[in-house]
C-alpha cells in the first residue's frame, strides 16, 4: 500500500480504468478513487472502453465523467476490479497499479493490490482509505456502498459476515445514499429488460435432476426485446432461488456469433475453474468467459454442462 500511495503522490496525471462491460464494483471503486484523487488536487481521468453504461448505475457519483477514449499524457493508470489485462479494453503503456479481489487475477500490474478474500474491490479501497487516514466523504461512501451491494448480491452472498454490515453501517453514517442505490442497483429495470426476462424464464431448462438452470439467449432474442447485455443477468440470478437449483448457466449469443457465458452458483460449485478452462475468470459463486469458436448455443450448452456435472457437489 505504501508504494501505491507514493506512486499516486508523484503522479502528474492519473487515469482510472473500469473494466469492459463494467459492474457496480468496478464503477463504484473507480468513483471512490476519483473522489480521493480530486481531494488530493490531482489531474484525473476515468476511462471505460464500453460506450453505454447501464442506467441502473446512474446513482454512482461522477459517472457522467467517464470517457470512452483513453487520455493522452497520463503517467499513472489504476485498474479497478479487472481480473486480467484483456478486461482493461486498452493497451496501457504507463505505470499500472492493479487493484482487485478476483482469485483469478493475473497480477498484470507493476504494482498489484489483490486481495481474493475481499467481498469486493470497494472493500479493499475502504481498507486502503482507512489505513492511510483518508477522509471518506459522502460521494466516496456512496460509491463504496454500491460495490458491496452489487458483489454481495444484495447482501445475500455466503461471503457476507458481520464485518460487511459493520462497514455498511459506517458508510451509511458517512452519508452513503443507500436507499437510492438499493432502488437503482437492485430494482430498476427497463421495459426491454422485463420482456427479455419473461422470455428467458419461459424458456428456462432444468438439467441434472433440476440442480442446473440453463438459459440460452440468441442474438435475435436480444434484438427483438431491445434489451442490453446486462439485462440478461436478472433471470440468471433469480433462478438460484429455486429449491433444488445449485448452478445457473446463461449462454448469450453476440452479434459476431461468439457466445458470452455467465455462471452463478450457491457455493456447491466453484465457478472460477470452469471459466478458467475457457480463458475467463471470476469467483466461486460467479464467473464468466467468451466462447469465440463458431458453435451453436446447443453445442456450447452440452460442452459446458458436461464440465458442470463432473464438478457439482450435492
Amino acid at each position: 500500500m505504501n508504494e501505491i500511495v507514493e506512486k499516486i503522490e508523484s503522479a502528474g496525471h492519473v487515469v482510472l480504468i473500469s473494466h469492459v462491460h463494467p459492474d457496480g464494483d468496478s464503477l463504484g471503486s473507480a468513483s471512490a478513487m476519483y473522489s480521493y484523487l480530486l481531494q488530493k488536487h490531482k489531474k484525473v481521468s476515468w476511462f471505460c472502453a464500453t460506450k453505454v453504461i447501464h442506467q441502473r448505475f446512474s446513482c454512482i457519483p461522477w459517472i457522467e465523467d467517464i470517457k470512452t477514449s483513453y487520455p493522452l499524457g497520463a503517467d499513472l493508470a489504476i485498474s479497478l476490479d479487472c481480473a486480467s489485462k484483456e478486461r482493461l479494453g486498452v493497451e496501457v503503456r504507463c505505470t499500472l497499479i492493479n487493484i482487485d479481489h478476483h482469485p483469478t487475477n493475473t497480477s498484470f500490474g507493476l504494482f498489484n493490490l489483490v486481495q481474493s478474500t475481499a467481498l469486493s474491490t470497494t472493500e479493499i479501497l475502504y481498507r486502503f482509505f482507512k489505513e492511510n487516514g483518508v477522509k471518506i466523504n459522502k460521494k466516496m461512501a456512496t460509491a463504496l456502498y454500491v460495490g458491496l451491494l452489487e458483489d454481495s448480491d444484495g447482501f445475500l452472498s455466503q461471503s457476507v459476515d458481520g464485518t460487511t454490515f459493520a462497514t455498511v453501517q459506517e458508510l451509511i453514517s458517512l452519508g452513503a445514499e443507500f436507499k437510492l442505490c438499493n432502488k437503482k442497483i437492485m430494482r430498476s429495470a427497463s421495459l426491454a429488460a422485463l420482456r427479455l426476462k419473461a422470455a428467458m424464464l419461459k424458456n428456462m431448462e432444468l438439467e441434472h435432476s433440476a440442480t442446473v438452470a440453463f438459459f440460452g439467449v440468441s442474438y435475435e432474442d436480444m434484438k427483438q426485446s431491445g434489451a442490453v447485455p446486462e439485462d440478461a443477468e436478472g433471470a440468471l440470478e433469480e433462478s438460484l432461488f429455486l429449491p433444488h437449483v445449485r448452478v445457473a448457466l446463461l449462454l448469450r449469443q453476440r452479434s459476431d456469433l461468439s457466445i458470452k457465458c455467465s455462471l452463478r452458483s450457491d457455493g456447491n460449485l466453484d465457478c472460477a475453474p470452469i471459466a478458467l478452462n475457457f480463458g475467463g475468470g471470476g469467483h466461486v459463486t460467479r464467473a464468466g468467459f467468451v466462447l469465440k469458436e463458431n458453435i451453436s448455443l446447443q453445442e456450447a450448452k452440452e460442452k459446458i454442462l458436461n464440465l458442470i456435472k463432473k464438478e457439482i457437489v450435492f
